[in-house]
C-alpha cells in the first residue's frame, strides 16, 4: 500500500496494488466489525467510516466490489504517455510488462534571467521549441499507440482499454491535440500521474502505478 496522503475536501487517498486489494478488503471488514456495501463504497458497521474504490484505468465500467476484483484478474492493456517538455516516453503495458515501447528527447531552452527584449526572444524561441516538441512526441504517440487501438489489433485482446498520461498536464494536452490522435485521446483517463523526467525505467514505473486501486477514505 502506498503511503496515505489527504484529499481534498477531507479524508485520505491510499491506493492498493490489485493483487494486495482482497487482503486489504477483509482489514476493512475486520477493523469495522463487518461493512455494508453499495456499489463500489463500503461502510464500516461500526462508525460509519467510508472507503470508496475508484477502478484503474479500463475498467470503468465495473460497478461492484466483486466486477471490480473480476476485472483486476484480467487487466486491459493500456496505453501510456509521458511528457515534459524535454522528453516523451510512449508505451503499451499489459499488466506490469511494457511490450512496446519508445523514449525520445527533445532539446527546450531553459528559462533565462535576462530582461526586456533579449528575454521576449528566449521566451519566442523556447515556445517555438516546445511546439516542435509537442510534435514530435505525438509522432511517437503515434507510431506506438496507433496499431493498439480497438478495431486495429490484431487480437481483440490486445486492444487498449484506456490511455494514462502522465508528467506536464499542458505537454500532454498539446501532444494528444494532434488529429492523428484523436482517438487515442478519446481513451484518455482523467487522472494524471505524478512522474519524473520520462525515461524507459519511468514508463514501467508507470505502468505498475497506473494498475494501483485508488481508495478514498473518510475520515
Amino acid at each position: 500500500m502506498v503511503r496515505p496522503r489527504p484529499a481534498a475536501g477531507g479524508g485520505r487517498w491510499v491506493a492498493i496494488s490489485p493483487e494486495r486489494l482482497r487482503g486489504w478488503l477483509d482489514g476493512f471488514y475486520g477493523r469495522h466489525d463487518g461493512a455494508v456495501e453499495a456499489g463500489l463504497t463500503l461502510t464500516g458497521a461500526s462508525n460509519g467510516d467510508t472507503a470508496t474504490l475508484y477502478p484503474p484505468p479500463g475498467l470503468d465500467e465495473v460497478s461492484d466490489i466483486d466486477s471490480l476484483l473480476a476485472g483486476l484478474a484480467r487487466p486491459p492493456r493500456i496505453g501510456l504517455l509521458l511528457v515534459r517538455k524535454g522528453a516523451v516516453a510512449v508505451g503499451v503495458a499489459a499488466g506490469t510488462t511494457i511490450v512496446e515501447s519508445k523514449v525520445d528527447r527533445f532539446y527546450v531552452q531553459g528559462r533565462t534571467a535576462a530582461g526586456g527584449w533579449s528575454q521576449q526572444r528566449y521566451a519566442r524561441r523556447r515556445d517555438n521549441q516546445a511546439d516542435a516538441a509537442a510534435r514530435a512526441a505525438a509522432d511517437v504517440a503515434a507510431r506506438i499507440l496507433l496499431p493498439h487501438l480497438p478495431g486495429t489489433a490484431a487480437e481483440p485482446e490486445d486492444a487498449l482499454g484506456a490511455l494514462v498520461c502522465g508528467g506536464d498536464r499542458s505537454m500532454v494536452d498539446a501532444v494528444l491535440a494532434d488529429r492523428r490522435l484523436e482517438p487515442v485521446a478519446a481513451l484518455r483517463h482523467p487522472h494524471l500521474l505524478d512522474t519524473a523526467e520520462p525515461r524507459l525505467t519511468v514508463l514501467v514505473e508507470a505502468a505498475t502505478v497506473a494498475r494501483r486501486v485508488r481508495i478514498h477514505l473518510v475520515p
